[in-house]
């Protein structure tokens, strides 16, 4: 998965993001003090990360650890039909009594 592709995942602006310096310095550990913001959630951000955008060039992508495991594309091991998956997902609610809405990059 690009950068671009995460983004869209995620459904954020890159040029909402702070811009990120061409090189990364310990991870960003100097913005893990809590006062930025979850690009997702609004929540305090607790992991930071950069991404390289086309049009914005590199920027801060900051997540709440909720967010950040929630997001984080997952490699490695066998993939199951996106249909299963959905189905599983669709399933685990209606058993749960929740309201979920699933996106997908995916038609």
């Amino acid at each position: 998965m690009t950068d671009a592709d995460l983004l869209r995942c995620l459904d954020v602006d890159p040029s909402q993001l702070d811009p990120a310096p061409p090189w990364a310095p310990r991870a960003g550990v100097e913005r893990l003090d809590g006062s930025h913001p979850c690009a997702l959630c609004g929540k305090p951000a607790k992991a930071t990360g950069t991404v390289d955008t086309p049009a914005h060039g590199r920027r801060r992508l900051d997540r709440c650890m909720p967010c950040l495991i929630a997001t984080t594309p997952r490699g490695g091991g066998p993939r199951a039909p996106l249909a299963d998956t959905l189905a599983v997902l669709r399933e685990a609610a209606r058993e749960a009594g929740a309201t979920v809405t699933i996106r997908t990059d995916e038609s």
